[in-house]
């Protein structure tokens, strides 16, 4: 025991020295090639072009992206760019990708003078989701709501896995703002509302794409892309990009904890908000870009702007004259590579700039060593290449069950009156509603096109949540009567009808899909046509079961009374619809909880760790569902709530534990929520934060103990002086319903 003990030290001694050995090689490496390049050079590199401008046709339904070799010559040989993004329209076959990446880097390898690789961007944000081949996942918000880690890094290991087969190295996920406000159309993209569980399933997510070891990223692993710093998720109307009055103290309580904890995880790349925080742009943001990014948070990386953001400083904020202007503004506050996207003129404008000296060469340097530094620990340098061999480990069964273990464990039960739920499988069951018959309302955008709208895209074996029923029961059992389009009736009265001849209806509503601006509404209510299909079947006299499958929290309270259960969805991804069908009729217990608060009322938009005062009279604390709240088919007891101390000093830590039972008769999950509450501090305290979760299975009848770490650090707060502190005073930890108290010295 004492050899294998003292030969896994020395392996692990032995590999740490190889990543300090590498990264040293790598600024060596780096430095050398620098001094090599022509201001030109170094200009391309900092040049991010969209695969559009460099292609000759794109052939949708035969998801085939054609490149023209003349306009790709003309971007990396004549203008040097070093980084293409985007799919040429929608998702192409892995194969193509394999073609397209390949001739790039040809061109890059061996047309141009230092044989610099092209560094490929893409959004694969749930899964390879412009791969034809690719596994998808649930949205990110989804996703949340498993509060399993473990799901989260394994989802994130397969995206990686299946892009960098294709030769795309560098995915701009995971998405770190925070979804405080419903009406924004990103809402979906982000983990949730709390700070500390983004943080947590951020540097999962991380360390699924990049790898455990990413001092060296591994031939099968890709660089992660924090964003979108800072403060996007938070604008004042709810629309996308648009500006948003954030006080220094939340910037640092809520938003920044989840790009220092990327940070902390390795995080390679950023990318920017493309907004404000109180009239200063980020992307013309010195204090954000340089001061807080690099020198607090120490952040080391690649940082693209968003797409055309730079042009924007003076097109939409008009914070510069014109482009010369943004261009300067932009890179001296510290953007390394312009996402232009579709010209050269970033490329041309700062060439000129640098020719007149109002850029400095340092500051061109810096950026350009932060691009190959990306490229090195990449291995592009050495094999910039898809392998063709690994094109079967694109889209397996193995990666398919994954992405449905991940929809079954975010599908979140919110009302069951009378134990509906879960169904019998001789029950005569009438569907009705928009989503039910809509693959896009399963996946949401950035699925196989932007806008994710487009049907006849998916795979012909995803099956819609109307198909799966008609899998889980006898398809004779099952009468399908749309009732209502998302905002628009269609025959609300036949579907009543319907409901005479049926035991039970299932209307599934919710959104369409959509993504970013064109995502942008004015009132968070379900539209009128689904909350009148919804109350004309509550009125027929059969059980109606909701189903949810919304990127947002669409306002219910018209209908929530009248329905006997509630199946919130979210955006669970291709393998929803059976996760779904699995959980209505009981072949999977629900054990998803909201990672969000959804609200009652379109003005009452109250997150979870609110403050006392929006408790108190004449408005209260009311939601529809609260944060972390979720039921399942059998019941958990919680009991023994201890401490290891009622005190904590300096350097100190407690340790908390609670004994959780499945008191039921089958077996379940539970996520495990951990919260503190500071009584008393100079900064008025929020009711509660989350500060630990785990999500454990058991067996009927089966108790487990969890135990949760709490030091001095999990008790601090940014002062009345803008700075973190810890005070001394009294405290309480929560846990399901239990409590106790201790004592900070």
């Amino acid at each position: 025991m004492l050899k294998k003990t003292i030969l896994s030290t020395a392996i692990i001694l032995f590999s740490s020295f190889n990543v300090i050995l590498a990264q040293n090689n790598f600024d060596i490496r780096v430095k050398n090639l620098l001094k090599q390049m022509t201001i030109e050079e170094k200009i391309g590199q900092m040049t991010q072009i969209t695969l559009e401008i460099v292609s000759s046709s794109h052939d949708e339904k035969g998801f085939k992206n054609v490149l023209d070799l003349k306009k790709l010559k003309q971007a990396i040989v004549d203008y040097h760019v070093g980084s293409i993004l985007n799919s040429g329209g929608s998702a192409n076959s892995a194969e193509n990708w394999q073609s397209m990446i390949s001739q790039i880097q040809n061109l890059a390898l061996k047309k141009t003078r230092l044989n610099i690789p092209i560094l490929y961007g893409i959004d694969a944000i749930h899964g390879a989701n412009y791969i034809k081949e690719g596994t998808l996942f649930p949205q990110g918000i989804a996703m949340g709501a498993t509060w399993n880690r473990e799901l989260v890094g394994r989802a994130a290991e397969i995206t990686a896995k299946e892009i960098r087969t294709c030769g795309i190295p560098w995915n701009f996920n995971p998405v770190l703002g925070l979804a405080r406000m419903p009406l924004w159309p990103r809402f979906w993209e982000t983990f949730g509302e709390d700070s500390y569980a983004a943080s947590e399933f951020g540097s999962a997510y991380i360390h699924g794409i990049e790898g455990d070891n990413n001092g060296l990223i591994a031939p099968d692993r890709a660089v992660a892309c924090m964003k979108h710093y800072l403060g996007y998720s938070v604008p004042q109307s709810g629309h996308d990009r648009t500006p948003a009055e954030i006080s220094e103290r939340t910037v640092r309580e809520l938003l920044l904890p989840p790009f220092k904890a990327a940070v902390d995880a390795g995080v390679h790349t950023v990318m920017v908000n493309s907004s404000e925080i109180s009239g200063v742009p980020i992307h013309g943001s010195y204090l954000y870009l340089t001061k807080v990014l690099r020198e607090e948070l120490g952040f080391k990386g690649l940082a693209v702007s968003d797409w055309a953001d730079i042009e924007n400083l003076y097109k939409r904020e008009m914070v510069a004259a014109d482009r010369k202007e943004a261009v300067k503004m932009a890179v001296m506050a510290g953007i390394d590579m312009s996402m232009v996207p579709y010209d050269f003129s970033f490329y041309n404008t700062l060439l000129e700039l640098v020719k007149e000296n109002k850029v400095p060469m340092a500051r061109i340097d810096e950026a350009v060593s932060r691009i190959l530094w990306v490229k090195f620990k990449l291995g592009l340098f050495a094999n910039a290449y898809p392998d063709e061999n690994k094109l079967k480990t694109i889209g397996t069964e193995s990666s398919r069950k994954v992405s449905l273990a991940a929809a079954r464990e975010a599908i979140t039960l919110l009302k069951n009156k009378s134990d509906i739920l879960p169904l019998k499988k001789d029950m005569k069951v009438l569907v009705c509603g928009p989503t039910a018959a809509k693959l896009q309302s399963l996946n949401g955008g950035w699925t196989y096109v932007w806008q994710g709208n487009n049907e006849k895209l998916f795979p012909k074996d995803n099956l819609t949540i109307l198909q799966a029923i008609q899998k889980e029961i006898p398809s004779e059992q099952v009468t399908w009567v749309p009732g209502s389009d998302f905002d628009k009736e269609i025959d609300i009265k036949k579907a009543v009808k319907a409901a005479g001849k049926s035991d039970v209806i299932i209307v599934c509503l919710g959104e369409s899909a959509y993504c970013e601006t064109p995502g942008n509404i004015n009132d968070l209510t379900l539209p009128e046509a689904q909350l009148q299909l919804a109350e004309a079947l509550s009125a027929a006299g059969k059980p109606v079961i909701l189903v949810l499958a919304e990127g947002r929290p669409r306002i219910i309270n018209r209908i929530v009374d009248k329905v006997d259960a509630v199946l919130m969805a979210y955006l669970p991804g291709p393998q929803g619809s059976v996760a779904i069908a699995d959980i209505l009729f009981g072949d999977v217990n629900p054990s998803g909880k909201l990672p969000f608060t959804y609200p009652r009322y379109v003005n009452d938009l109250v997150t979870y760790d609110h403050k006392k005062s929006a408790e108190s009279d004449p408005v209260k604390f009311n939601p529809q569902f609260e944060f972390g709240y979720g039921l399942s088919y059998t019941t958990f007891e919680y009991s023994d709530l201890k401490l290891s101390s009622n005190q904590m000093s300096a350097d100190e830590s407690i340790e908390v534990t609670v004994t959780v039972k499945n008191s039921g008769g089958r077996d379940g999950k539970e996520a495990v929520l951990f919260f503190v509450s500071d009584k008393v501090r100079s900064v008025t305290p929020p009711v509660k934060q989350l500060k630990g979760f785990e999500k454990i299975a058991l067996a009927a009848g089966e108790s487990k103990q969890v135990s949760f770490k709490l030091t001095r650090d999990d008790l601090s707060f940014i002062g009345r002086d803008l700075k973190r502190i810890t005070e001394a005073g009294e405290f309480s930890v929560m846990v399901g319903k239990l409590t106790q108290k201790f004592v900070l010295k």
